[in-house]
């Protein structure tokens, strides 16, 4: 692993343990209450994936939904024998209105496509549950998380940035991979499914937000 890769680890391995720390404190989940966490990684490619499988004290009241192959989706259930799981797509989840208590969500909705694809991943994740958390990095972010590369995500058009990550051998993060958000796309998709009640915090790294948690209530009085 390169210097740079083991930055860029130790920084996200971080984040994460302070996103969950957030979400424990904030959400404040009870022993009891049911959590859908939608797009975990069925493969994991660092020690701080499915984070809130790992970590969290009640994995029997985890329900968690993923994409990948039947081995895929049976090698992460070995892993985590006490969680619940199923493939299935975040846009269109098999639950009934309200069936968990709280939704979860970890830097997905940049994945799953289209601003419209986005819509309905959101209003799905609201649709489930009583109360959400979702996390995504900010797309002004001088540093593009996944790839590692400064600013290239900004000034250069979705053609050329896909034409050169392509070039340094990282095309997985071309095509369809992301499509990130600022804090004004999400507060608007927020708005188009209808979610009023929620707070949006900054996470910051080196006083600039880095990425952003969306909080919110339903059917609070």
């Amino acid at each position: 692993m390169s210097l740079i890769e083991t930055i860029a680890y130790r920084i996200s391995a971080s984040s994460r343990a302070k996103k969950f720390s957030q979400f424990l404190k904030l959400v404040a989940p009870q022993p009891h209450e049911s959590i859908v966490d939608v797009g975990v990684n069925t493969t994991e490619y660092s020690a701080t994936d499915n984070y809130l499988e790992k970590f969290y004290d009640h994995p029997d009241h985890i329900t968690a939904v993923g994409m990948g192959s039947d081995t895929e989706i049976a090698d992460f259930q070995a892993r985590y024998p006490k969680v619940s799981t199923l493939s299935g797509d975040g846009r269109a989840l098999p639950f009934a209105e309200n069936n968990f208590d709280i939704s979860y969500s970890n830097a997905v909705i940049e994945h799953v496509g289209t601003r419209d694809d986005q819509r309905r991943f959101l209003a799905e994740l609201f649709r489930v549950s009583h109360r959400g958390y979702l996390t995504t990095p900010n797309k002004y972010f001088p540093i593009e998380l996944h790839t590692r590369l400064p600013l290239l995500h900004l000034l250069l058009s979705k053609t050329n940035f896909d034409r050169f990550v392509t070039l340094i051998g990282k095309s997985w993060a071309a095509g369809d991979y992301m499509s990130l958000l600022g804090e004004n796309d999400l507060r608007a998709l927020l708005a188009e499914v209808g979610i009023s009640d929620y707070s949006l915090i900054k996470n910051r790294f080196c006083g600039l937000p880095m990425t952003f948690t969306v909080i919110w209530h339903k059917d609070r009085p």
